[in-house]
């Protein structure tokens, strides 16, 4: 397992809270080019071009949904050439036993079907879901105003560039309204 899961001793890292999305926009982008890496932004809305700012890379989402799709299809059209051609054949109307116009609805239907429990099940994967413990709601601020009228900025402690001090003075560099740390 994870140490996350064992080490709740310590700081998780420091997280600066602004009064405007733009404000938080502009931090991201200046922490991202100031190389930190490992860092999550909060807002009670989207903000556009927040994702890009601390650096969100593509998702394995989509492709988790094509091999659910893939699978479906496949694994839809081979139950139903099994049913037709191995376990009960049956000559109906003198059709050949591997009629597979006759599959298409059935192997339509697997496919959307599976990629859609997949596409729910990656995302809920991806992105650790359910959490019922997360380190930034031991700031107060954080868990009293991040889903009304505040945003945030957390840059973790992991990050190869944190180091307490100096993260904390160039947090304070971005103008927000408080800087807090954010234990584990």
């Amino acid at each position: 397992m994870s140490e996350t899961f064992y080490d709740r001793q310590g700081i998780y890292g420091l997280m600066a809270e602004f009064e405007q999305p733009e404000q938080l926009l502009e931090a991201a982008r200046r922490a991202h080019s100031a190389g930190y890496r490992n860092m999550d932004a909060y807002s009670p809305m989207p903000v556009e071009g927040l994702a890009e700012a601390v650096g969100f890379q593509k998702n394995w989402v989509s492709f988790i949904v094509l091999i659910g799709g893939l699978t479906g299809c496949i694994g839809g059209f081979l139950l139903l050439w099994w049913i037709s051609v191995v376990a009960y054949p049956h000559n109906a109307g003198g059709r050949p036993f591997n009629s597979w116009p006759a599959y298409i609805p059935i192997t339509f239907e697997c496919t959307v079907l599976l990629a859609a429990l997949s596409s729910v099940l990656g995302m809920l994967a991806l992105n650790k879901l359910p959490m019922p413990y997360h380190p930034v709601f031991n700031v107060a601020e954080f868990a009293k105003r991040a889903s009304r009228d505040r945003f945030f900025l957390c840059i973790e402690a992991v990050d190869p560039m944190f180091d307490l001090e100096k993260t904390k003075a160039f947090l304070r560099e971005l103008n927000p309204e408080e800087v807090a740390e954010v234990e584990k």
